[in-house]
């Protein structure tokens, strides 16, 4: 590691000046258990600096939404403690929601209400003061492009333009830290992006963001820091580089003609000298190998899959992704939703 000169100090990492910054959310031993015995969440340690873009990741049931909502206030932690900007959610718990913005999976707009009105009414639910609130409204639509629209009912908006405002009513008391439960969810690849880019630009500003997404494109694009939950516990944590450095060597991607001859491939695959220490995996239309010799070797194993009788219809070889560290974590791939029009 390069030495900064004359001092004898290594350099710090973005990491380590992080610490240095006060926690946006901060729990130990956070533990929420249902009353049918059900334990949610087990035991999670979680510290969020203040201005980051945080990214929480698990496959659906792993626990996600319950800890967004204890950190939220809005479930109260069997054990544990849990602090929110520096106030403790079960002692202050509506000091924490009025420092806080919350956007829930399922829009909350009013469908009734014209997109200003919407913004008017979570102003006076925030208790934004009233010489302030014809300013933060007009903000607040330009901020999420909906200036043009600010007098249409909401009902006649398309699905991107509701998640959109359904941002901007959680922002309107200008919190320091904004949960986002899988805000995207749902949306065309062009109305996620513009969500994407709205996210960036108040994090940009020094807005702590906590998101949760069934997206891990969104997650690598947008997030400085990962947790990945499984069975309410978390299992890895890091930057997106760091965890798909974890994942170890390169992904060899083979697909196959037959969909029975999978597993063929795999016991193949397992039983190459080259490849002893790799992780083999079934896919859904071939095999993935995962080693550091991938490139080196992966065409030796082509003619091995060949030579056994197996016909090869696809052959990559490429870096590793957040899917292949989903998949490492927590065995399973990415459950996503059906997109759908915005």
């Amino acid at each position: 590691m390069t030495r900064q000169r004359g001092t004898g100090v290594e350099p710090r990492t973005d990491r380590e000046r992080a610490s240095d910054r006060p926690a946006a959310v901060d729990a130990e031993g956070l533990r929420l258990t249902y009353s049918d015995g059900t334990e949610a969440v087990r035991g999670v340690d979680l510290r969020v600096p203040e201005g980051e873009f945080f990214g929480f990741l698990g496959p659906n049931g792993a626990g996600k939404t319950t800890t967004i909502k204890v950190l939220a206030t809005l479930l109260a932690p069997t054990d544990g403690t849990v602090r929110i900007n520096g106030f403790d959610v079960a002692e202050r718990p509506r000091a924490v929601r009025s420092t806080i913005g919350y956007m829930a999976q399922e829009t909350s707009v009013d469908e009734e209400l014209t997109a200003a009105e919407n913004i008017s009414f979570a102003c006076e639910a925030y208790g934004v003061p009233r010489g302030e609130r014809a300013d933060r409204i007009d903000d607040l639509l330009d901020l999420v492009d909906l200036a043009d629209v600010a007098d249409k009912e909401a009902g006649e908006f398309s699905g991107g333009m509701k998640k959109r405002l359904d941002a901007a009513t959680a922002l309107v008391h200008e919190p320091p830290l904004v949960f986002l439960d899988e805000p995207t969810t749902g949306l065309d690849p062009k109305a996620r992006n513009r969500l994407w880019e709205y996210f960036r630009r108040i994090n940009d500003e020094g807005t702590t963001i906590f998101l949760t997404t069934q997206y891990l494109e969104e997650a690598d694009q947008l997030c400085e820091q990962l947790a990945v939950i499984l069975d309410g516990a978390i299992e890895t944590r890091g930057s997106p580089a760091d965890l798909k450095r974890e994942v170890g060597g390169e992904i060899l991607d083979v697909e196959l003609a037959e969909d029975d001859a999978r597993e063929r491939a795999a016991a193949i695959a397992r039983d190459f000298e080259a490849f002893a220490d790799a992780t083999v995996d079934v896919s859904g239309d071939g095999i993935t190998v995962t080693s550091p010799v991938a490139r080196q070797h992966g065409t030796d194993l082509l003619v091995a899959l060949r030579d056994a009788g197996l016909t090869v219809t696809g052959f990559n070889v490429r870096a590793p992704t957040l899917d292949d560290v989903f998949l490492a974590v927590t065995g399973e791939e990415l459950d996503r939703e059906t997109e759908g029009s915005a």
